[in-house]
């Protein structure tokens, strides 16, 4: 009999989400074993676990996936995971906490394609500013546009004391430079977005980061990004399904959440069925799913050229 696919999901939090669950099993994944409130120190014991039960032949078919909310503590627990290997028992490993890693990849992957398009330009050298920039997606985010040579600024409506230490814990965790901006008062966002190239906003869903009177100020702005789709728009102007449309008002387009998010959902799936179906094992995070959505992007605008 054929050994079946098993995916461990390992979650700090108290359950696992069902929209990762869903997209496990749709990857082709035929058993999916939620492993719930696991902390850093419970990580090299779970591995070995899903590792030394199957043997060599089994392992390939095992898959261990984190999740949770903190998308630094997923970091350090993909690399636990990694360290706690033996070979040849070695299975696959995939990060991609609350979705922020390839929320995160879908953003930047369309930004720049629209950068391209537009400006025959890419991410080196602009000034992006990240509205909502302490959350996990904007702090990825920022990381992603940060390694792709980007001056990057994460912005917080707490002030300048939160934005700077989001700044400098993630800049220090991930080996990139970042700086904080304050969003605390309608001044603060309007010189915020003053000097920037790219707007990302990150804020929580609901929230408008930036209103139609603080984008005036934006007269360099090339384009604005959006993750969220619940109303109102985290930017003034950016519909959900806009993929660089004319954003009114501005010389820039607008992306919107529902065009990130399908970039998202390709990305996430393409990375869970990699992750299955690879003769190597897998060690996927954020920068593997940026390359993903890169290619994705690529491919469509190859069907359409």
């Amino acid at each position: 009999m054929e050994r079946p696919y098993i995916l461990h999901m390992f979650t700090p939090g108290r359950q696992t989400s069902p929209f990762d669950i869903n997209m496990a099993a749709d990857a082709g994944y035929q058993i999916i074993a939620p492993c719930c409130e696991v902390g850093l120190e419970h990580v090299a014991a779970l591995t070995q676990d899903a590792i030394f039960s199957r043997g060599p032949k089994g392992v390939a078919r095992t898959g261990i996936f984190i999740g949770g909310r903190d998308a630094q503590l997923a970091a350090d627990m993909l690399e636990r995971a990694q360290s706690a290997m033996v070979k040849p028992f070695v299975v696959s490993l995939m990060a991609d906490p609350s979705g922020a890693y390839t929320t995160a990849a879908a953003m930047v992957a369309c930004v720049e394609a629209a950068l391209r398009r537009r400006h025959g330009q890419d991410l080196d050298g602009q000034r992006v500013v990240v509205m909502g920039g302490t959350g996990p997606v904007g702090r990825i985010a920022g990381v992603i546009a940060a390694q792709a040579g980007a001056r990057v600024y994460l912005s917080s409506r707490n002030g300048i004391d939160a934005a700077q230490e989001a700044a400098d814990r993630s800049g220090q965790r991930f080996g990139v430079s970042l700086h904080g901006l304050s969003a605390g008062d309608p001044d603060a966002v309007r010189r915020s977005v003053a000097d920037a190239d790219v707007l990302l906003a990150c804020a929580a869903a609901g929230v408008q980061a930036v209103s139609k009177e603080a984008l005036g100020a934006a007269t360099r702005l090339k384009v604005a990004a959006d993750v969220n789709a619940v109303p109102p728009q985290g930017i003034a102007g950016v519909g959900a399904m806009d993929d660089a449309a004319p954003l009114v008002g501005t010389p820039a387009v607008g992306i919107g959440a529902l065009a990130i998010g399908n970039v998202k959902y390709q990305t996430q799936h393409r990375l869970l069925v990699q992750m299955r179906t690879a003769e190597k094992a897998q060690v996927l995070g954020f920068a593997e799913a940026f390359a993903v959505a890169r290619a994705f992007l690529a491919g469509q605008a190859g069907k359409t050229a």
